[in-house]
């Protein structure tokens, strides 16, 4: 298990000049041709989304008054509720706007072939499937991560390999209002 603080992560500008990316994980670390990868990007203008052939994606707003996608003749998809997943290929060509100002949301992608997500908010107690590998990002409350692991606050969350387990076999929400984003992520095979 690794953990996080996504304001401990370092910053990169988007090529374009819209955005920056924190880099959670990738794995395989390091491969231009990663089987997944999960990372918080703070969106500051309207612009065009990078596209990611054989890429499937799963965006979710985290803060801010939402950000509108759109690719014509197949969604027009605005997202203004935190913690709402919205999936789609990232082979198509996006346009973001920021109907509200600069937002922040969790991007979680894999690649077709090499692995499948599934984000869900959750607020109950998680326990990750054996060889899985997953992220956990707190939204609201508190999250032990497993019977002796960190106690973590919104921002800060954890991930794991799919060889790995998760701390405890269980991440469980310390009341009250506690909520959080878990990506299970599955090995193609």
């Amino acid at each position: 298990m690794h953990h996080f603080d996504v304001e401990m992560l370092a910053a990169g500008r988007w090529r374009n000049g819209g955005g920056t990316t924190r880099q959670i994980v990738s794995r395989p670390a390091g491969d231009e041709e990663f089987a997944w990868r999960a990372s918080i990007a703070d969106i500051d203008r309207d612009g065009p989304f990078s596209a990611f052939p054989g890429v499937d994606r799963t965006l979710t707003l985290l803060a801010g008054d939402g950000v509108r996608l759109t690719c014509p003749g197949v969604f027009d998809r605005l997202l203004e509720r935190a913690g709402e997943p919205f999936a789609f290929s990232g082979d198509l060509a996006l346009d973001a706007e920021l109907p509200g100002g600069s937002c922040r949301v969790l991007n979680i992608m894999v690649r077709r072939g090499g692995a499948t997500a599934r984000v869900e908010r959750v607020t109950g107690r998680v326990a990750p499937p054996a060889g899985h590998a997953g992220v956990l990002y707190v939204l609201g409350g508190r999250w032990q991560a497993g019977a002796d692991g960190p106690v973590l606050a919104p921002g800060q969350g954890v991930w794991w390999d799919e060889d790995a387990h998760a701390p405890g076999g269980a991440f469980v929400p310390l009341p009250p209002g506690a909520a959080a984003l878990w990506a299970d992520l599955t090995p193609a095979g």
